[in-house]
């Protein structure tokens, strides 16, 4: 099964807005008039698309057709059109099929740092672990750093997971300093040659300003061990969250100078729309997706087969 089979699934939640609340709006032979505007913008708004990308979308259709009879395939083409410019954003990441790496901003020389980071229950351990085995499988040397020192279970998960992987990994006391094993994690994936360091962080809310400045530190203390590490920070972001995931992307992009999404949990109860708020807000692409429980299920986000796939009929 390839993605667009996989989303079309996973994002029936949003699809069937789209279809129920929102496509019905606009019925053929009725004219395209700002009542009708009003209406279809704000069952844009209904799939958490967002304020800014649902005005962006009805503009388009106001100048192309404002005052025009409706033709819902030519309305529908331009929605789409719209929806996958906004995802594929202004170029600062690169999507090729043939490439998985494509989408990461890889050190020009040496070791890659990745900060992963994100609120409790995202599935973020699991997603690293997921990330790991991609990065592997495309020819890497991953190391990682268990930095959720304040929660055993998460330590050991990470651990296993190494081990069923082959990565290396570095691990503090209970309750050690995780900007030290940050650190840590950085210099001995440089004394061993990795090509990718994945650095954990402990699942935090957003609103707990400690936790928060706490990754502030992580991100520094990285830097000061490999100047311009982390070279990606990524959030994990679970795909049912809908518009609370816009508050999560904006906390802790301000912290940690988030770079990209991984689409974590995508399945029926999916409200895929808030990574176009994200986007078209923030500027943060989605760059990869869960799309299943199992170590292989991760794959390399493409904007266009997520629009097709939220518009698909079955």
């Amino acid at each position: 099964m390839g993605l667009f089979d996989k989303l079309k699934g996973a994002l029936t939640k949003t699809k069937n807005v789209l279809r129920t609340d929102v496509r019905d709006l606009l019925k053929a032979g009725e004219i395209l008039d700002e009542e009708n505007l009003e209406k279809f913008h704000r069952g844009l708004i209904t799939t958490d698309m967002g304020v800014a990308a649902s005005e962006e979308i009805v503009s388009e259709l106001r100048e192309r057709f404002g005052g025009r009879t409706v033709q819902p395939n030519e309305i529908w083409t331009i929605v789409k059109n719209k929806l996958k410019e906004i995802l594929r954003g202004e170029g600062d990441c690169e999507w090729d099929s043939t490439n998985p790496l494509s989408p990461l901003q890889l050190a020009d020389e040496g070791l890659t740092v990745i900060l992963v980071c994100g609120v409790n229950g995202v599935g973020k351990t699991t997603s690293i672990a997921k990330l790991a085995n991609f990065l592997q499988k495309s020819g890497k040397k991953v190391f990682l750093a268990a930095g959720d020192t304040f929660r055993a279970a998460a330590v050991e998960q990470l651990t296993m997971w190494a081990s069923r992987l082959g990565c290396e990994i570095v691990t503090g006391e209970h309750e050690a300093d995780p900007a030290s094993v940050a650190f840590q994690g950085v210099d001995k994936a440089l004394e061993v040659g990795a090509d990718i360091a994945i650095i954990d962080t402990a699942g935090r809310l957003q609103t707990h300003q400690n936790l928060m400045a706490e990754l502030k530190k992580i991100h520094k203390v990285i830097g000061k061990r490999l100047p311009g590490a982390p070279h990606e920070s990524l959030l994990v972001l679970d795909a049912t969250t809908g518009q609370n995931g816009l508050s999560q992307a904006s906390k802790f992009s301000e912290t940690a100078g988030c770079t990209g999404i991984v689409l974590a949990k995508l399945d029926g109860t999916a409200k895929g729309g808030v990574v176009v708020a994200i986007r078209k807000q923030m500027g943060i692409p989605v760059k990869y997706v869960g799309v299943g429980e199992q170590i292989d299920d991760l794959e390399l986000f493409s904007p266009d087969e997520f629009v097709e796939a939220l518009f698909a009929d079955t």
